[in-house]
């Protein structure tokens, strides 16, 4: 095995571009820092959570370098100050019987005493975190029982750890309250299967995964220091909220909703608690700007619905609340405070909007529009929508996406060549690679990174097996990575970087667990099925199926052809070519990679009649996904 490349220290460009922040940004500002620690409780000397197999899933341990002194030169100081205020943890008292557990995953989980039990808000990502957040709430508070949990938005981060905290029986039985926002269930699993593999690709990327935890690597994420890696699970609500000011009271505790849908998450409400005088805002307004579009990949969000529904709580409780909340960062105190932050975080969205729109009707394309707007200095002293996930740059392309699409209207870029090939082209243009890197060097050495990349990537899909291409590109990545404010866009950059200088890790992330799997409707795996299929392979082929699922009393005709996989449910085909008998439980084991085809067919789990040569033929045409696919290389 070759021996690791390491990271490189920053330039002096890049130190003269992170120390130009220094004295752009109010500093002397560190309300932040009083803030995220008031009401702490306690924590543990060591916040390490793992696995039942031992393994860690998440360890605060690891950034502790984060709280030695000012920035280092590998790190922007803006990302700096926020990655120390994310190392703020513990049980933390918000107001009298609220409660927040912060920094033990990327999210934050809070918990209500009610009458009788506890009102928990949101879950963290895994079971395993999920557990330890309650441990140390219960080490510190009363040990009395859940008696319900909502859920904020249809992300993982914030529902994944439900099973450590309740049991599906006691969801089912309605024990427990389960209350989630409507459509809450179809967009846990579309997000996270339809395109989930390519998502967990990028999310490696953007969270920055597989890098050192070090001042050359990565630092944080901009909501949270990085997601727990522990299992993921999903319970469907018992209770749905479908209208703004639909009202609850759980265990003695009254709640107030309001409707966000497509803002942060295609599926997401906010909450008021009139007995706290305490808004929930979820996500919709954290420290931080947040994606339009995020970087891992997702549906694009609607920035006129973002400002749009944080007006809406601004004129429901902005003369009521004293307290705001939300599940990621720290909370804000003062019905002014509140008011002053709530008011810049929609406006910071309209204008991102509106401005788009404004220079979109001037005929510039989205990398223009990008780089034309910039916030006003009433926005851009505000810490609360400095670009520490989402960026005004990324944003501005992607509400640019959201009206005009993929197309800037130059009829060049209609129909252009896939990159390896244009890559090929360019380089041979240019003198081919040698001459590339010659001139790509001097452009790296007066310090132009951005037009580095630009100019080497095509040496590298050219020619990739060219270790001076892919050192100079990661050069230049990486450089770009320590100038970046955004934790994402650091993230990316050093993960390009590092993928380039070493070989790539074949261990992928499947989104397709038993537990996501048992919550889908069936339909959904069916979709997903279709999603898989090969459709060159399936050309000329057709097989019909009748599938019959024993213990949900489901029946599917499932129909191949045409390339394509159609279903029809409560229907059969009285000449299908394989009738497939099965329970969805055992079903849900085979999707999620428990158990194969081949496994149930030995143990007669399922019944197959008719043609089983035809069934092995349909099963032969679905892919299996590489969850490591290349990205910064061909």
């Amino acid at each position: 095995m070759s021996k690791k490349i390491l990271p490189k220290e920053a330039t002096r460009f890049t130190k003269e571009v992170n120390n130009a922040v220094k004295d752009a940004l109010p500093f002397e500002n560190t309300k932040d820092f009083e803030d995220a620690k008031k009401g702490f409780i306690g924590t543990w000397d060591q916040v390490q959570v793992n696995a039942d197999n031992g393994d860690k899933v998440w360890d605060l341990d690891d950034y502790q370098f984060i709280n030695d002194g000012e920035a280092p030169d590998s790190v922007n100081p803006s990302l700096w100050r926020i990655s120390q205020l994310n190392m703020t943890n513990g049980l933390f008292k918000v107001t009298e019987r609220v409660y927040q557990v912060r920094g033990y995953d990327m999210a934050n989980t809070t918990i209500m005493e009610g009458d009788t039990g506890l009102v928990i808000t949101d879950t963290l990502t895994s079971i395993e975190t999920a557990r330890a957040a309650l441990e140390l709430y219960y080490e510190h508070r009363p040990k009395k029982p859940i008696k319900a949990i909502i859920y904020t938005h249809s992300h993982a981060d914030h529902y994944g750890g439900v099973a450590g905290l309740v049991s599906k029986e006691d969801v089912a039985s309605g024990k427990v309250a389960l209350i989630g926002p409507e459509g809450f269930m179809e967009h846990a699993v579309s997000e996270n299967v339809f395109a989930g593999n390519a998502m967990a690709r990028r999310a490696e990327y953007m969270y920055g995964s597989r890098l050192s935890r070090s001042e050359l690597g990565q630092v944080d994420a901009g909501l949270g220091k990085t997601l727990s890696t522990g299992h993921m699970s999903l319970l469907a609500p018992n209770d749905t909220i479908t209208f703004d000011h639909e009202k609850r009271v759980v265990d003695g505790i009254e709640i107030e909703f309001l409707m966000a849908p497509n803002t942060e998450a295609p599926s997401e409400h906010l909450m008021y608690f009139p007995q706290f005088k305490l808004i929930n805002i979820a996500e919709d307004a954290v420290h931080n700007l947040h994606n339009i579009l995020t970087l891992r990949g997702a549906q694009i969000r609607d920035a006129y619905a973002w400002w749009k529904d944080i007006d809406k709580a601004i004129r429901a409780f902005g003369d009521k609340y004293e307290i705001c909340i939300g599940q990621h960062h720290w909370p804000t105190w003062g019905n002014e405070e509140i008011n002053e932050m709530l008011t810049h975080q929609r406006d910071a969205y309209k204008y991102m909007h509106d401005q788009t729109l404004h220079f979109i009707n001037k005929g510039l394309t989205a990398t223009e529009v990008a780089e034309a707007i910039k916030f006003p200095p009433s926005l851009e002293e505000k810490w609360y929508v400095r670009g520490y996930y989402g960026t005004l740059n990324h944003d501005v392309k992607a509400i640019y996406q959201f009206y005009l699409g993929w197309y800037d209207g130059n009829p060049v870029n209609l129909y252009p060549l896939p990159p390896e090939e244009v890559a090929k082209k360019y380089v041979e243009f240019m003198g081919g690679v040698e001459e590339v890197l010659k001139k790509a060097r001097l452009s790296y050495e007066a310090g132009e990174y951005r037009w580095v990349a630009e100019v080497v990537k095509h040496a590298v899909f050219a020619d990739d097996k060219s270790e001076e291409a892919r050192g100079l590109l990661a050069d230049a990545l990486e450089q770009l990575g320590y100038q970046s404010e955004s934790a994402s866009w650091r993230n990316v950059y050093l993960a390009s970087a590092d993928e380039l200088r070493n070989s790539l890790s074949k261990q992928g992330i499947s989104t397709v667990t038993l537990d996501v799997v048992e919550a889908m409707p069936f339909d959904l795996i069916l979709d997903y099925m279709g999603i898989r299929l090969n459709g060159e392979k399936a050309i000329n082929k057709r097989i019909s199926m009748n599938w019959k699922l024993t213990d949900t009393e489901e029946k599917y005709h499932v129909l191949l052809n045409n390339s394509v996989l159609t279903y029809r449910d409560e229907d059969e085909d009285d000449n299908a070519d394989v009738v497939l008998t099965t329970t969805r439980d055992n079903f849900n084991h085979i999707f999620s990679g428990v158990k194969t085809f081949k496994e149930a067919f030995a143990d007669q789990s399922i019944k197959l009649e008719g043609n089983s040569e035809k069934f092995d033929e349909f099963a032969s045409l679905l892919d299996e996904f590489n969850p490591v696919f290349n990205i910064v290389t061909p």
